[in-house]
């Protein structure tokens, strides 16, 4: 069995590796581009365990053309991401995600390694054709940079334990406010308009937004939270104001 990056060294490579699986999970939406034609998938894709890109896509629509001209064809197809900052801030756009890979019809074996959610996911999946995109190239845009993952680094990362999460627990936050907090000393001095932009497993990320710009500043949690309880304890901690997100009304968009 291949390792889990997300638990080898906290270096720079496998944090990508971590960040690029994250934005594909949670993404409700992506790009499939062959030579100049671009066409949008909505709620039409999920993440397979070994990095590959499960998409339902009727063969006979425009998309399916794409996928049936760029079959088999190595690195015949990019899927593109863009990963925004689910609640209201300046520069919402965090990360852009390219995968490069050849498509190919959806194997049947393959949901035997295949876990109960990925299974649910794919059940989920409009009931039309099966594909999957087997990634050669994966390429990670944030922070005006851009750095290539490693495709083996790629396939044996894991989507943050809190990516499903996040934007339900941001929302929150925003909510509530964040009275109480103590803020790291840029912050505090910075009298801007204070807002969280993300949440990891290893901690809470502030955005100091001012009329000169904004910055960023990371709070991070006492221990690495792999579980919703444990992250209700955690922002408990660096603020009273938070409790359990209230489930019973959908989050803004």
């Amino acid at each position: 069995m291949a390792p889990d990056a997300s638990r080898m060294s906290d270096g720079m490579p496998i944090r990508d590796a971590v960040a690029t699986r994250s934005v594909l999970a949670v993404s409700g939406s992506l790009l499939i581009r062959t030579g100049d034609t671009a066409t949008e998938l909505i709620a039409a894709h999920t993440m397979l365990p070994d990095g590959s890109i499960a998409l339902a896509v009727d063969a006979m629509t425009p998309a399916g053309g794409q996928l049936v001209a760029a079959r088999s064809r190595p690195g015949g197809l990019r899927l593109e991401v863009t990963s925004v900052v689910p609640v209201p801030v300046r520069c919402r756009v965090r990360a852009r995600v390219t995968v490069t890979g050849t498509v190919r019809a959806l194997d049947p074996a393959t949901l035997d390694d295949c876990d109960a959610g990925t299974i649910d996911a794919l059940l989920d999946l409009p009931p039309v054709a099966l594909w999957a995109v087997e990634p050669v190239a994966v390429r990670l845009e944030r922070h005006s940079t851009s750095d290539d993952v490693a495709v083996d680094a790629y396939r044996a990362a894991r989507p943050d334990p809190l990516a499903a999460i996040e934007a339900t627990y941001l929302h929150q936050l925003v909510r509530h406010g964040l009275d109480g907090l103590t803020l790291p000393a840029r912050l505090a001095s910075a009298r801007g308009r204070l807002a969280p932009v993300a949440i990891d497993a290893d901690g809470l990320t502030l955005r100091s937004e001012t009329r000169q710009g904004h910055h960023d500043a990371r709070l991070p949690f006492a221990s690495r939270v792999t579980a919703e309880a444990e992250l209700a304890r955690e922002l408990a901690l660096l603020t009273p104001a938070i409790t359990a997100p209230d489930r019973s009304r959908p989050n803004p968009g």
